[in-house]
């Protein structure tokens, strides 16, 4: 699922047997320089592709004619000042699309009921990435307790971004809206509704669009990746049972580290890369919650998965990380990955003393309450 999910989609769109007509496109951008405005199509695996294009009227007008498109919602782009709006169109509508000044942060949409739930859905989600980035920012330059200060903001601003994200998706389940929801990313491509943690509302949307676009080609998509993501599941259900799976990889000065070594302990083995943009936030807080518990027998094993081995001693020592820190510089080429059957960065796993794998991306609070409920 690294790829759009849409894209994969869009031929399979236009060759379903479903009934297809026109669909008019037009309405006025104001307020900035660009003079073309262009309509994409989610038509290949590799993204997106141009079907049209024209020139703003003196007004600031435009207009599309969309032929051959399906009764049941498909995925297009309005693209203008090289920002993209999503749109969910069918055969028949009659879609104004414009805004006055920036146009993700301004953009209107009417006469197609799916494209306005995109509109509502983006504008919570476009503020919650930019609140996010405004953190990670301040924190690159903040220091001491401001930089702690901001690990504690940035994950409360990440739970309150998937809060939103959940709640729109339970409340519009039935719409081909809800599955583009469900695949947005945080910077440094994590997914807020993570595949593996959170498999219920990908089968929670499932099972309502089959009621409302049982023929959606995206619906048939969504249903593969659901049962991809029962099968892993089942996978890490009898790793669990077998007690996990042993790693080796070099230390920062190039000594071999077993997991094994850690046996005893409870041991949170952590995913990440210098690369991704909220890992130092995020290595904050485990840095509290670390100490913590390291009294108690808290032990992190953190894998790198990076090339550059500057890059990443780098990151280590500027953040002081006290744990194991371990790295193979294969990127997303290492062998450890496919051993956890990591799919997304950052993603973690919680041994317990004897051995079994008792949770699975754990952070902030979530992270404590467990390694509470370990140690009582």
């Amino acid at each position: 699922m690294k790829r759009s999910f849409f894209a994969a989609l869009a031929i399979a769109a236009v060759l379903c047997g479903c009934r297809s007509s026109k669909v008019r496109i037009s309405g006025k951008f104001l307020g900035l320089n660009s003079e073309t405005v262009y309509l994409e199509q989610m038509s290949t695996v590799s993204g997106q592709t141009v079907v049209d294009s024209v020139a703003l009227a003196p007004d600031g007008s435009y207009r599309f004619v969309v032929t051959g498109v399906p009764a049941t919602p498909s995925m297009y782009n309005i693209v203008y000042n090289n920002e993209r709006i999503p749109l969910l169109i069918s055969g028949g509508e009659n879609v104004t699309v414009g805004s006055l000044g920036s146009v993700l942060a301004n953009y209107t949409v009417s006469g197609s009921a799916e494209s306005e739930l995109l509109r509502r859905f983006n504008k919570d989600y476009i503020a919650g990435i930019q609140r996010l980035n405004s953190i990670i920012t301040d924190y690159a330059q903040a220091g001491g307790d401001d930089k702690r200060a901001l690990a504690r903001s940035y994950n409360e601003q990440y739970r309150a971004v998937k809060r939103n994200q959940i709640s729109f998706i339970v409340e519009n389940k039935k719409s081909i809206a809800s599955i583009y929801a469900l695949y947005q990313r945080l910077p440094g491509e994590q997914y807020l509704v993570s595949p593996d943690s959170d498999m219920i509302y990908f089968r929670t949307v499932a099972d309502a669009v089959s009621e409302t676009y049982p023929d959606s080609p995206y619906l048939v998509s969504l249903r593969n990746d659901v049962a991809r993501m029962e099968a892993r599941a089942s996978l890490l259900s009898s790793v669990q049972e077998r007690s996990y799976p042993e790693l080796e990889a070099p230390d920062m000065y190039g000594n071999p580290v077993k997991l094994s070594s850690l046996d005893g302990n409870v041991i949170l083995v952590d995913f990440w890369s210098a690369e991704v943009g909220n890992s130092n936030a995020l290595n904050a807080d485990l840095k509290e919650i670390y100490r913590k518990y390291e009294d108690k027998g808290f032990r992190v094993y953190q894998v790198s998965v990076d090339t550059s081995k500057a890059a990443w001693i780098k990151a280590v020592q500027e953040q002081r990380l006290p744990w194991i820190s371990v790295c193979d510089f294969r990127g997303e080429a290492s062998p450890m990955l496919g051993t956890y059957n990591v799919r997304k960065l950052p993603s973690n796993f919680l041994i317990d003393r004897n051995g079994t794998i008792v949770g699975k991306d754990l952070y902030s609070t979530s992270l404590e309450k467990r390694l509470e409920e370990l140690f009582d």
